[in-house]
């Protein structure tokens, strides 16, 4: 166990938890929605801060993030525990363990230990990704501050849920975050995940507008779910519009996974629609993910189409960007380092 972070005692010895969204109130002995952080005589203690239960290395791009420090490698861990329920999880192994089977397993790794590895890797950031990293929040700190020092970046892969107490406090070593936006209605983030979409919708707003984290989207679509013409449309209008043109979008395939095995993987047509809802909102970078050889992976110019980034998969072929602008007319190419590395 490890004294949790971002919290307050309230009366009868309850935690008030400001980590995300849910703000849960805690009763003694009791446990968070997350199932990670339990109050243990009137003081809040994070469950998981010694149970590493996945590391690894990943290309930076298997995260997804196309537009920071491309073609490097990230250095992956993960925690049991998640603060959401979605019944489609693609990780749900590990995020729904400590509520569904009551367990949190994992090794204790020191962050010392953590970022040892990664610079004996040759990885050239920490990325707190599989479950979601707010739930690890006082490991993912420890581990960032060292990092930074070692001169590696951090990035979060997240379902937004953060408070904006936590993202001030996360803004001290986070570099980048990719970020899902799931659907954009509340009864899909009701119905499927046990949150809210407007506590999502003001992490977005407040990573874009208010810090200097580099973001990405991720909207995995589902068929019959949240890929409506008009839903598509309110994501790419909404990225567009409140945070920025230059944010990337990346539009996922859904495969049957977890409680949700009636609906069937997303059609390419599908995928298309999404992406030509993101080129009529005026996103500069749109990608389509989980569709090996759909040619959409590449990052192209938005001032003369010029391919940028050329990709197979998750492997970089081909660079032509210089000093973070395009070779071929010269205009600005947004990202976190996006200097040209060997291939």
């Amino acid at each position: 166990m490890h004294k949790a972070l971002l919290w307050q005692t309230g009366e009868n010895e309850e935690c008030l938890c400001g980590l995300c969204h849910h703000r849960c109130r805690i009763r003694p002995d009791q446990k968070g929605v997350c199932q990670v952080r339990q109050n243990i005589g009137g003081t809040l203690y994070s469950l998981n801060y010694d149970s590493v239960c996945s590391m690894g290395v990943d290309p930076v791009e298997k995260k997804p993030l196309f537009h920071f420090q491309p073609g490097r490698k990230s250095f992956s861990i993960a925690t049991m525990g998640c603060n959401f329920q979605c019944d489609f999880c693609q990780n749900w192994q590990i995020s729904q363990a400590p509520r569904s089977e009551k367990r949190i397993e994992g090794r204790p790794y020191t962050p010392e230990q953590i970022v040892r590895s990664a610079l004996e890797h040759h990885c050239s950031n920490i990325a707190y990704t599989y479950s979601e990293p707010t739930i690890f929040m006082e490991l993912a700190a420890d581990c960032g501050r060292l990092a930074r020092q070692e001169g590696l970046a951090n990035v979060f892969v997240s379902n937004g849920y953060m408070t904006e107490e936590a993202l001030e406090y996360a803004s001290g070593f986070l570099d980048g975050m990719n970020i899902d936006l799931k659907a954009f209605t509340e009864e899909f983030y009701r119905t499927y995940c046990k949150a809210t979409l407007e506590g999502v919708l003001k992490t977005l707003r407040h990573v874009a507008q208010q810090t200097h984290i580099w973001l990405e989207v991720t909207t995995l679509i589902i068929p019959g779910l949240n890929d409506s013409d008009d839903e598509l449309g309110q994501i790419a209008g909404f990225i567009a519009e409140e945070l920025g043109v230059h944010i990337p979008w990346h539009i996922s395939r859904y495969h049957p996974m977890y409680h949700r095995q009636e609906n069937p993987p997303t059609p390419a047509q599908t995928l298309m629609r999404a992406w030509e809802a993101g080129q009529k909102a005026g996103l500069r970078y749109i990608y389509i993910g989980n569709l090996p050889g759909c040619g959409y992976e590449n990052t192209l110019c938005y001032q003369c189409g010029h391919v940028l980034i050329r990709r197979q998969g998750y492997q970089i072929q081909d660079f032509q960007i210089l000093k973070g602008k395009c070779m071929g007319c010269g205009a600005d190419v947004s990202g976190y380092e996006m200097d040209p590395v060997r291939f």
